[in-house]
């Protein structure tokens, strides 16, 4: 008699502590699996770092890795609770591709109705972007831009084989700027997008199929 493989973990990174208790609060109900939500702290360094350990360890070493958290929009047009799904990440190293998109939005549709879903590139800095280099990294394709996506999926592929994805909810956008990171407390609307999709990141990862080996 034939037992049902395990499915792999899935691990979901954020930085802030904000958008850590968006995410430990939300509906588990619909997940059966191995989870860890991870907070890597702010900044590409601390999610490389926070990554690689994570990853070191025999429990996580074959999790689905999906980044979120909160960003900045880059395309005019765009509203703080917007969302972003990343059809690839980048940095200065290259880009990272993304599993999934297609099934992401038609979850995160379904999970928040009225929002607006953004996809295309979703580039990383180490600072906060704010004024002309804001339209500076539109002119480069990008959509969004965050601190950590870029850094957590490029750990995350480079640790071993795996699918990734990364979705943000847009909090600061070019005519909604942000004038210092500690607003975002502020930022009620955002923190429950970013609470209610739970449901959509469980969906991919039920989707992916990966026993595992």
């Amino acid at each position: 008699m034939s037992t049902k493989p395990e499915p792999a973990p899935l691990l979901i990174a954020c930085a802030l502590g904000i958008e850590h208790l968006a995410l430990r609060s939300g509906d588990r109900s619909g997940f059966d699996g191995p989870l860890t939500v991870l907070r890597t702290g702010m900044g590409p360094r601390a999610a490389e770092l926070s990554l690689d350990r994570a990853l070191a360890g025999p429990a996580l070493r074959e999790a689905a890795v999906l980044a979120t958290g909160f960003c900045a929009g880059l395309a005019p047009g765009m509203h703080p609770g917007d969302l972003v799904v990343a059809e690839e990440t980048r940095d200065p190293r290259g880009s990272t591709a993304c599993v999934g998109t297609e099934l992401l939005v038609k979850e995160l549709v379904r999970a928040v109705p009225g929002r607006t879903v953004h996809t295309g590139p979703l580039t990383g800095s180490d600072h906060v972007v704010r004024g002309h280099e804001r339209s500076d990294l539109f002119a480069t394709g990008a959509i969004a831009v965050d601190m950590e996506s870029a850094a957590t999926l490029h750990s995350a592929v480079r640790a071993g084989p795996r699918p990734v994805a990364a979705v943000r909810v847009v909090v600061d956008a070019p005519e909604h700027e942000l004038v210092r990171i500690g607003t975002v407390r502020g930022g009620i609307s955002a923190f429950r997008v970013l609470r209610a999709i739970l449901p959509a990141f469980f969906e991919w990862h039920r989707s992916l199929l990966l026993p595992r080996r």
